[in-house]
């Protein structure tokens, strides 16, 4: 099944095939190291900006808005310059965005300020999301095995160091602004060097992708929302980016404000959540290729459910943290599962990644206002319930992301 890669299909060699790879592992792990970063010091950001919840809940919407305008115009901006000038561009103003965040809280403070660097950090992180995810698929095709749950895995593996630095920076009182401006540059460096490695997406010359016009067009590439699949696969995708996100925004705040924790311990606890994704996906490689991708999704929502049931009405913090690592398990397939399903035609690849992507980042767009509203009232471990329906309505519509089935079989 695997290509031998020595001499691959795409004419590279076995070092440009491993370097493309390893390329995306730390990409993809400079980029969880950006977001753990942030969402670990949301508490100390809310102390600083004496806000309420509901008002942090609109400031963590500035990423999911920036976002929601980055997934929008990326397949467009991949066509017109390729997805690895793509990745150097935005990282390098996601990561100034980032440091004008930082600069936001503890300069001033300003909420105003924070806003603006989270909508540019949010919109130049979703168009490499779809970049990086369109040459992890292509990578993958190029090695003949399945490798993106591992590509997520380093998303996570960046995750729990960002999550990790940020209790260190709470314990020792850090300012937010250096904090993040430490990371952001480390995330615009670690980046520019990575993308030298970076191989095109269309290294694979296959006659169908060579005469279809899916990407060719606006009108092309917009088509593929007709497609009742890539709905569908946006519907397991939003799910499972609901259950991720909810966890990445509200789980160090909800330990703290729930479960009478101190800031240094919630910030712990998402380490902890970042963690259990990481074992997920590492393990999710070897159990996609003997059950397949829709027992597996079922499962993780089975299992994120229940993580969530212990997380919201068990009081002992121990067992609250067993369900913590039960939901890290059972969100820790979703989204790469869902990336790999929608780039199973290479012919609307780029253009299915970018739609199903946008409808995923939907979750953060409307998850941090609702959770926040709702944590308000109910306080954020009753909030959370909402994503217990998601999670449901994710493994219901797991069907979608079922393997295609070989040419010959299609053809008898």
């Amino acid at each position: 099944m695997a290509t031998p890669l020595s001499t691959t299909s795409a004419g590279l060699s076995r070092p440009q095939v491993l370097a493309w790879r390893n390329a995306l592992f730390a990409i993809f792990g400079l980029c969880g190291l950006s977001m753990a970063s942030w969402a670990s010091r949301i508490p100390a950001v809310k102390e600083a900006l004496q806000v309420s919840t509901s008002s942090m809940g609109i400031l963590i919407f500035g990423i999911a808005a920036g976002s929601i305008v980055g997934l929008l115009a990326s397949s467009h901006v991949i066509a017109r310059i390729g997805a690895r000038r793509t990745i150097a561009v935005v990282l390098t103003v996601g990561a100034v965005g980032f440091a004008v965040a930082g600069f936001g809280v503890t300069i001033g403070p300003s909420y105003a300020v924070v806003m603006i660097g989270l909508i540019i950090f949010g919109s130049m992180f979703s168009i490499c999301d779809v970049a990086m995810n369109l040459q992890g698929a292509v990578n993958e095709r190029v090695l003949g095995r399945s490798v993106m749950p591992v590509f997520h895995a380093f998303f996570s593996f960046g995750t729990v160091i960002g999550a990790a630095l940020g209790a260190g920076a709470e314990a020792i009182h850090l300012p937010i602004a250096v904090h993040l401006l430490v990371i952001a540059v480390i995330f615009a460096g670690g980046a520019l060097v990575s993308v030298r490695f970076l191989q095109s997406e269309h290294i694979i010359a296959e006659e169908a992708v060579a005469h279809d016009d899916h990407s060719k067009t606006w009108r092309g590439r917009l088509s593929i929302w007709r497609d009742p699949r890539t709905l569908v696969i946006g519907l397991i995708v939003l799910g499972m980016a609901f259950t991720e996100g909810s966890a990445n925004d509200w789980l160090a705040l909800a330990m703290v404000e729930g479960h009478d924790t101190t800031k240094a311990a919630g910030a712990l606890v998402l380490g902890i959540f970042v963690a259990s994704m990481t074992v997920g996906r590492l393990a999710g490689v070897s159990l996609l290729d003997r059950f397949g991708r829709v027992p597996v999704l079922r499962g993780s929502a089975v299992l994120a459910a229940i993580g969530l049931v212990m997380v919201i009405f068990v009081p002992v913090v121990w067992i609250s943290i067993i369900g913590v690592v039960f939901w890290g398990l059972g969100a820790s397939l979703g989204f790469p599962v869902g990336m790999s399903a929608a780039a199973d035609d290479p012919k609307t690849a780029a253009a299915r990644v970018s739609a199903v992507a946008t409808i995923g980042y939907f979750a953060f767009l409307v998850g941090p206002p609702v959770i926040g509203f709702l944590g308000q009232h109910v306080g954020l471990l009753h909030a959370l319930l909402v994503v217990l329906v998601l999670v449901a309505i994710a493994g219901f519509a797991s069907g979608a992301a079922r393997e295609p089935l070989p040419a010959k079989a299609q053809s008898n």
